[in-house]
């Protein structure tokens, strides 16, 4: 995917519901970082995160956001669904 490409792909998911795959929320695709250089997305930001996905302990961003890396992300369509297995 062009940098481009992964442009207009990063703004259609930021809004989306994530969830895992045995349907849990996790909370919304706040924004998404990624390699500058590359293009290659690396971690999405949550954004209204839901008491579940406060008590895993995730990783957090440098402003204390919970952040998913963005290799966990297993399927992209009317949600963001991810592998817990692969975020805990």
């Amino acid at each position: 995917m062009s940098p481009d490409e992964n442009k207009k792909y990063s703004k259609q998911i930021i809004g989306k519901t994530v969830v895992s795959k045995t349907g849990k929320r996790f909370g919304e695709v706040g924004d998404i970082s990624f390699e500058t250089r590359t293009g290659e997305l690396l971690q999405i930001v949550l954004r209204s995160p839901t008491s579940y996905t406060q008590d895993l302990e995730l990783e957090r961003n440098k402003a204390g956001e919970l952040i998913i890396p963005f290799s966990a992300v297993i399927a992209v369509g009317d949600f963001v669904v991810v592998a817990e297995e692969d975020i805990i």
